[in-house]
């Protein structure tokens, strides 16, 4: 009797495991590939690698351990070394040397199937790449996973998608909210710039790339678009790192979509190893996700959070809103990761429309209500407009830093800006509101006049001064101005705070 209502049970699933396999096929072409990534992902730690094959991955010479407390210039001296190494052996290998084989010699022999021509091993000699392992990662990936799973699946059934995509922040940042790539990808689903902007508000006031709330709807919204390109989920998952455009050129091409093929044959020029081993790294995450005690252990998943959330209907200032809440403006930009400096320093205000969000447990007053008890000042019906300055030929990020009181540091995070690049005619934001009220010429004009019989002035400091400017106001210089004031002129200076102005003379 248990063995036929075995029997029913496994029938009412087969159309569930059908689907699986349809949606995300195993090709066999692409096991090596896919346990190769499932051992970063499980054997070697972020202090840990391989020197491999970048292009069968079912060959791996050595494992590399790195020092942990090591700079990452020391550690790629080491790994470098590792690598050079490991050529040296396939060249010496790729000439016919066979006898009297060192110990790397011997490794890199054994690590190619018996019979190996000497061809393959000079060819594989271009070929040496290092893979840093995920396995401390992913552990810790799989741990806060726990803190959005359940939106994510929220999102996927919103959008009718398979559930199975939830891995997907484990391959692009380890769940973690507040990853920031070398190429400017960011946040847990790693969008770049340009990509984001069509699903999200990117700007000086605004990343929702970093919300993974916000982001989670934006990654599903795309997922389904490049499904819609392409026609199946590998070459659609292949899109959201390689774009969906450039994998279905690759599919035309080839002929086919069969993600096997065009991984092993296509050879356009921007599908590197990332593109090329994409579906493979989401293979091998959804199998460790899903059988964690198999491969790592006992994980204690992450709780989520019960938040508190509120769409405001205007704009609000963050200062005043933790203060009505009873929180810290520390606590508000933490679980807000999606607001940008600006908001916090007081130079914007929370946009019109964006979902606040605060642990329940830890709101004095409810937030609906500390925003309703907010002063007229600080809840408005518009944003706080911008400074801007368009770049002259000439101008470089630290003097227009010193020019307007900041730093280069402030101003390329206002910016969005990852390097000191700029070109003449482009337009900054600097720091900053531009409302702020000037002081009348009646007012530099009495001001002056006392500086001219010798007596200092004190000037409080306003919403969108810089040194520079007030310097241009009262006719003397920055570096006079400091020197005054026991400054720097490269220090951002404060509303409120007080200078003393001299006579310039």
């Amino acid at each position: 009797m248990g063995i036929i209502r075995a029997f029913f049970i496994l029938l009412l699933l087969l159309p569930s495991l059908t689907l699986h396999a349809s949606n995300f096929p195993r090709p066999a072409a692409l096991e090596p590939a896919v346990q190769f990534w499932i051992k970063v992902y499980t054997q070697v730690s972020t202090n840990q690698g391989y020197v491999h094959d970048n292009e069968v991955l079912s060959v791996v010479y050595e494992v590399v351990d790195l020092s942990p407390n090591a700079s990452r210039e020391v550690r790629n001296q080491h790994i470098d070394v590792a690598m050079q190494r490991v050529r040296v052996a396939l060249n010496s290998l790729g000439n016919g040397k066979r006898s009297d084989l060192n110990a790397t010699e011997s490794a890199v022999l054994l690590s190619w199937p018996a019979g190996t021509p000497s061809k393959t091993f000079t060819q594989a000699a271009g070929r040496v790449r290092f893979q840093t392992g995920q396995s401390d990662r992913f552990k810790e990936g799989l741990a806060r996973s726990g803190q959005w799973r359940q939106h994510i699946h929220e999102v996927l059934n919103h959008y009718n998608l398979p559930l199975e995509l939830d891995v997907l922040p484990h391959v692009e940042s380890s769940f973690n909210p507040s990853a920031y790539s070398k190429v400017a990808a960011a946040g847990m689903w790693q969008f770049m710039p340009a990509t984001a902007r069509e699903y999200m508000r990117v700007d000086n006031v605004i990343d929702e790339r970093m919300d993974p709330f916000i982001a989670t709807d934006a990654a599903a919204r795309l997922l389904k678009t490049n499904l819609r390109v392409t026609g199946t989920w590998p070459l659609a998952l292949t899109g959201y790192n390689h774009g969906a455009g450039g994998i279905s050129r690759a599919a035309k091409a080839m002929g086919t979509t069969d993600i096997d093929v065009i991984v092993f044959k296509y050879k356009g020029p921007a599908f590197g190893f990332a593109s090329r081993n994409f579906y493979a790294t989401f293979l091998a995450a959804l199998e460790v996700d899903r059988n964690p005690g198999r491969y790592i252990g006992r994980v204690q998943i992450e709780n989520a959070t019960n938040y508190d959330v509120l769409t405001t209907q205007e704009y609000v200032s963050a200062q005043a809103l933790a203060r009505q809440a009873g929180i810290s403006i520390e606590e508000l930009k933490r679980h807000n990761p999606a607001l940008r400096e600006p908001v916090w320093q007081g130079e914007k205000y929370i946009p019109k429309g964006y979902p606040i969000r605060v642990p329940a447990s830890q709101l004095a007053l409810p937030l609906e209500q500390a925003v309703a008890s907010l002063s007229g000042d600080a809840r408005v019906s518009q944003q706080k407009p911008d400074r801007q300055y368009r770049i002259a030929a000439g101008d470089s990020l630290s003097t227009i830093a010193q020019r307007y009181g900041t730093s280069v540091s402030n101003l390329m995070a206002l910016n969005g800006l990852r390097n000191h690049s700029i070109r003449s005619g482009q337009v900054l934001i600097l720091p900053g509101a531009a409302q702020h009220q000037p002081l009348t010429a009646a007012q530099v004009a009495s001001t002056r006049a006392r500086l001219a019989s010798g007596k200092p002035q004190e000037y409080v400091i306003r919403t969108g001064d810089s040194l520079w400017s007030i310097a241009q106001r009262f006719n003397v210089s920055t570096q006079q101005l400091a020197a005054w004031n026991a400054i720097s002129y490269k220090k951002p200076i404060q509303p409120g705070q007080r200078l003393k102005i001299a006579s310039a003379g």
